[in-house]
């Protein structure tokens, strides 16, 4: 594993192979707070569904905001930027099928566990106060459907944010188990704001996912099985 040279400058840690991972650790806190400070709910309901409304409901516009808010700002641009900056293939980020006879095996043993966990969270006051981000997302199978459909879009920027973007960008440089560690702690403080239950429970999450996106070398599955997981706890809240 590489150490970092306290006598090499700003210079050089944008050059060579200081390049990655120090661009990687500069977005990181840059991209978190934009999207926590601008990408929710809140921000569209107070400053964006006047100006540019996405939807005739505001709890249906702010979940569609914060959803496209995490595809783009968590996913397409560091995808972007694996692309045209870092000039790296897309596969070697997670991006493919990878292991799929592990990862298929991994999201049929996940999915009920996740699902069953779900269930007691459903009924606590803090997880219902929180959760569906579209309050009225069971005002109709139709719009149900449309929420989970779309939440996907969430999952899709979150898991390539932190098991593609970070850790397996990462891990040349500081070795898989800290390119792990590295973003659960990213993945665990954004989460500050949640149930306190899903914070502690992030931490897992986080190494749980990283694992599986290693070993299967694929984001499919973890993203696969963030989903499961949030469209259960929607589920049961809605319609428990």
């Amino acid at each position: 594993m590489n150490r970092f040279d306290q006598s090499i400058s700003l210079k050089g840690l944008l050059s060579g192979e200081y390049r990655k991972p120090t661009i990687i650790l500069l977005l990181t806190p840059f991209l978190l707070t934009v999207f926590r400070y601008y990408g929710t709910k809140a921000f569209y309901v107070d400053y964006v569904s006047s100006v540019f409304p996405l939807a005739s409901d505001p709890e249906l516009g702010g979940a569609l905001y914060a959803f496209a808010a995490a595809f783009l700002l968590l996913g397409i641009l560091p995808l972007l930027i694996v692309r045209f900056v870092f000039k790296e293939s897309l596969s070697s980020y997670g991006v493919r099928l990878g292991d799929s006879a592990f990862g298929w095996k991994t999201v049929l043993i996940l999915a009920p566990i996740f699902i069953l966990s779900t269930l007691p969270s459903s009924r606590m006051s803090s997880f219902l106060a929180e959760y569906p981000i579209n309050a009225h997302a069971g005002s109709s199978p139709g719009m149900f459907t449309l929420h989970l459909c779309t939440y996907l879009f969430y999952y899709m920027g979150w898991e390539f944010f932190f098991r593609g973007f970070m850790q397996f960008g990462l891990r040349s440089t500081f070795g898989d188990w800290y390119a792990i560690l590295i973003q659960v702690i990213a993945s665990c403080l954004v989460h500050i704001g949640k149930p306190d239950g899903e914070i502690f429970t992030s931490i897992l999450g986080g190494v749980v996912w990283g694992i599986i996106a290693f070993r299967s070398r694929s984001l499919l599955y973890g993203m696969v099985t963030h989903w499961i997981l949030g469209a259960s706890l929607d589920f049961f809240v809605v319609y428990l």
